[in-house]
């Protein structure tokens, strides 16, 4: 398998996947600028969408979007537990948890990364993120990974997307649980591998 990537994006989310799961996987770099692959490949033609993440399975064929990427890794895994069974109402929950991660975080953060956004934009983003991550925090008051009592591949998800708070300059002091969840997953020595990987942070 092939992962496409770009640093600190959301494809840290099945990086951190793929690691945990303990599958051989191959790395590709995309300039999301050019469209290029750090192999020389144009992006486009793999993902018309341009986008990562962006899995290229040993078959030729190619898996996008984030949240099934991660469940198809997790399946290849079973022993590794990084999702429920299929089919099994843990598994939907997992479904919800990774919409919402998908939809109401996310997506709340492309805003924030453009200069162009208007300011009163930014703040209604803020404040809207405020609002999300109040949850997160009253769900990571009750166990320690995101509504479950082990690492899912929401929390690979969760993590990389809360992680740009620092890069957009919100705030995650006000929950603490948050924070301490940040650093608790940032430790996991497939989490820190990933990271490393991508020039995050040093080895």
């Amino acid at each position: 398998m092939k992962l496409y990537f770009s640093p600190g994006a959301c494809s840290l989310s099945p990086h951190i996947v793929l690691r945990e799961a303990g599958l051989h996987f191959e790395l590709d770099q995309v300039d999301l600028g050019t469209k290029q692959t750090a192999e020389g490949k144009d992006f486009n033609a793999i993902n018309p969408n341009g986008y990562v993440p962006t899995l290229q399975l040993d078959n030729g064929q190619v898996l996008t979007e984030g949240p099934a990427i991660v469940q198809y890794i997790a399946d290849l895994a079973p022993e590794k537990r990084l999702a429920p069974a299929a089919g099994s109402m843990e598994r939907y929950h997992l479904m919800e948890s990774l919409n919402f991660i998908s939809t109401e975080l996310h997506k709340t953060f492309g805003p924030l990364f453009k200069s162009t956004t208007p300011e009163e934009t930014r703040n209604a983003a803020f404040a809207y993120l405020a609002k999300r991550v109040t949850f997160v925090g009253t769900q990571l008051d009750k166990s320690s990974f995101f509504r479950s009592d082990e690492f899912s591949v929401a929390d690979a998800y969760l993590f990389t997307v809360l992680s740009w708070s620092r890069y957009v300059k919100f705030d995650l002091s006000p929950w603490p649980s948050v924070v301490a969840y940040l650093e608790r997953i940032a430790a996991r020595p497939a989490v820190h591998a990933a990271m490393v990987a991508e020039g995050l942070v040093k080895g």
